[in-house]
């Protein structure tokens, strides 16, 4: 299984950018895909998680409001849209899925995930 990310980068505060995490369609379908983050020196945090087949969506009370995730099933592709970035958002951001569903841990936990991608720097300043 093979989780890409993209479009991080370097922003000045209050400003945006979307992440993609592009994977196979077996992997996408009917899965749940989030996104973490992890700055230097802190715990990985889940950011955002969206459940394909529904789709449902959730967030961390740290960017509601703030970040978006969407999917394009046409792409197989999962996105992360960040406006009013903070300086307390910089971050490496990793995309992972759940392929085994059926999980007991929460969708914006770590443990729930068995796939994660290379990740992605997310810099604002």
């Amino acid at each position: 299984v093979q989780l890409v990310e993209s479009g991080g980068g370097s922003v000045q505060a209050g400003g945006s950018l979307r992440l993609a995490c592009t994977t196979s369609k077996d992997t996408f379908k009917d899965n749940c895909l989030g996104w973490f983050r992890q700055a230097p020196g802190k715990e990985p945090e889940g950011v955002a998680a969206i459940y394909t087949g529904e789709p449902n969506t959730y967030y961390a009370d740290s960017v509601k409001g703030r970040f978006t995730i969407s999917q394009d099933n046409a792409k197989n592709t999962v996105y992360l849209q960040m406006d009013s970035l903070k300086p307390e958002d910089t971050a490496m951001y990793y995309c992972a899925a759940d392929t085994r569903g059926r999980s007991v841990f929460p969708f914006l936990s770590s443990r729930r995930y068995n796939y994660w991608g290379q990740g992605t720097q997310v810099t604002v300043s």
